[in-house]
């Protein structure tokens, strides 16, 4: 009897426990504990993962940007302890920006293990995200030289109207006010969303196409040649800083939606092709505005730079894969055993991409091979591979035509990023100096994570919905700067009114002056001389020249 009693309060102490357990977790202070001994233990584990895995541990790398504060430039009202901070040139866009976007001054970073930028990398890099479950209609691209290129859209039905395609036409249907969802008109803006230097589609990316769905955008992510399932038909590959592929991508959508306002934001590493294009372009890009996310500013320091092995092998191994499966077809044109060999991502760039050996003159130079001689004129010197390292550079390094830019950029730096360099070596002047490039720095964030604490934002989007600041951040971006270009052309348009009627009543009555109607502007009336020649100045021109006052 005895036995069967002692028999029976074992067999209810797994229930005992749980019981007790869960009356003991009703009490605050025994909560409190438990939670504390819970998160103190889960960072023992995660800080012995790290060393097993030599990921530094988590340390804010502060730099000297403390003490380059521009002149004027604050970061608002309203911003919190370890919120962003905007580097910048005070323009009128800037000034405009800080006074409108909530986003740049105000930032709540992911307590505890979620704000762990070595997790948040990971993350991204290995995790699947809740955009998943969003569907892509892709459409394929014929470049000029036989490549292709492959355009993701985004569909699905938004608040401000739905699209989908017809035959080779998309068509779309829009509510009877015509205003789209985020304040847009009733065309709404196309974003293109550049991934990372050698393609994929990462949970940044799809939680980024839902949430601009949901602010009213179309989505189209860029895929370049032979990644994402693209094909690939030529024995060529993009280099790191070259945009012509995304030129005539460009002049594609611009050609199917002359009406729509195009925007691009790049992903990491895809900031080489999307900061090339702008200051290859010039004021003749097709886009409104740009952003870039964790951006590789200084490529060749980039490549050049030690990371840690788990990272080295996360960007190494889908790029070996990728090149694995067309390796047949580059044989003879490029070196493809070296690169399958190579330890790091400097090797296996320049084992692609650099001819060291000099070439005969009356012989036929490598990867011109494969390309009729058209495509070979209209790449130039693209078409053959850099002589060495250093001269590969000359011609990919993001920031080389950067004084070319005419397109505002906004790029959002993590200062704990754990797959760029230290915070100290970004070109912190060229964002004091040029009034097209603007740098929100985070002091958490890792590498395109910037993952928030559940909460609520004033325009009632919830910040759970995407978990991530930048992604907040770039939308936001994009309809203030589309507000501001057309207050922009409100007031241009009012200065030429200004310059007609005071010449129609110079010509009418020179010597009886008559009582002038008040006009309210938002700046000092301008001199004659500086209305005549803003009259004859195109239109886009003027609103480009409107950033820099």
């Amino acid at each position: 009897m005895e036995l069967a009693v002692w028999e029976g309060l074992f067999c209810l102490l797994p229930s005992l426990l749980v019981l007790l357990l869960s009356l003991g977790l009703r009490w605050p202070g025994l909560h409190c504990r438990m939670r504390s001994a819970a998160r103190a233990a889960g960072c023992s584990l995660w800080l012995v993962i790290c060393l097993i895995l030599e990921l530094p541990p988590d340390k804010k790398r502060m730099t000297q940007t403390e003490e380059v504060r521009p002149p004027d430039v604050s970061s608002g009202s309203g911003q919190v302890s370890g919120g962003p901070r905007l580097i910048c040139k005070p323009t009128a866009l800037a000034k405009y920006l800080l006074q409108s976007c909530s986003s740049l001054t105000q930032m709540r970073p992911a307590p505890g293990p979620r704000g762990d930028p070595h997790l948040q990398t990971l993350s991204g890099m290995l995790g699947e995200g809740r955009g998943g479950g969003r569907s892509f209609s892709r459409e394929h691209l014929l470049l000029k030289d036989g490549g292709v290129v492959a355009l993701d859209w985004a569909v699905g039905t938004v608040s401000a109207g739905m699209f989908w395609r017809t035959g080779s036409q998309w068509r779309t249907e829009h509510h009877l006010d015509g205003k789209a969802q985020g304040g847009f008109t009733a065309t709404p803006p196309i974003l293109l969303i550049i991934p990372q230097y050698r393609g994929g589609m990462t949970p940044h990316v799809k939680a980024l196409c839902r949430q601009a769905m949901q602010r009213g955008f179309y989505v189209a992510v860029v895929h370049s040649r032979g990644t994402a399932g693209c094909l690939m038909t030529t024995a060529r590959l993009t280099e790191f800083g070259d945009p012509a592929d995304l030129e005539q991508v460009l002049v594609y959508v611009h050609s199917r939606h002359p009406s729509s306002m195009l925007v691009a934001v790049s992903e990491g590493s895809g900031s080489g092709v999307l900061l090339s294009y702008l200051g290859e372009s010039g004021s003749g890009a097709y886009l409104t505005a740009a952003a870039a996310v964790s951006p590789v500013l200084l490529g060749q320091l980039w490549f050049e730079t030690e990371m840690p092995p788990i990272y080295r092998c996360g960007l190494l191994f889908p790029q070996k894969l990728q090149l694995s499966r067309y390796k047949s077809s580059f044989d003879g044109i490029l070196d493809v055993d070296r690169a399958l060999r190579s330890s790091s991502l400097r090797d296996f760039e320049e084992s692609l991409f650099c001819s060291p050996e000099p070439v005969p003159p009356q012989s036929p130079r490598p990867h011109a091979q494969g390309l009729s001689p058209s495509a070979v004129w209209a790449l130039g010197e693209r078409a053959y591979p850099a002589g060495d390292w250093g001269s590969y550079w000359e011609r990919n390094e993001p920031l080389r035509d950067a004084d070319d830019v005419a397109v505002p950029v906004l790029c959002i730096h993590s200062s704990d990023d754990p797959l760029l360099p230290a915070a100290s070596s970004l070109p912190i002047s060229l964002f004091q100096n040029n009034p097209y490039f603007l740098l929100a720095l985070t002091e958490r964030g890792g590498h395109c994570g910037f993952a928030l604490e559940h909460q609520e934002w004033s325009d009632g989007a919830q910040a759970r919905e995407s978990g991530s600041w930048s992604h907040a951040a770039v939308l936001e971006y994009f309809r203030l700067v589309a507000d501001f270009l057309r207050l922009e052309e409100r007031d241009l348009l009012g200065r030429k009114d200004l310059v007609g009627e005071t010449s129609q009543r110079s010509r009418t009555n020179m010597a009886a002056p008559r009582r002038r109607r008040a006009i309210t502007m938002r700046r000092t009336r301008p001199q004659a001389a500086e209305l005549n020649g803003a009259d004859s100045e195109d239109r886009k021109f003027a609103w480009k020249r409107s950033y820099t006052r």
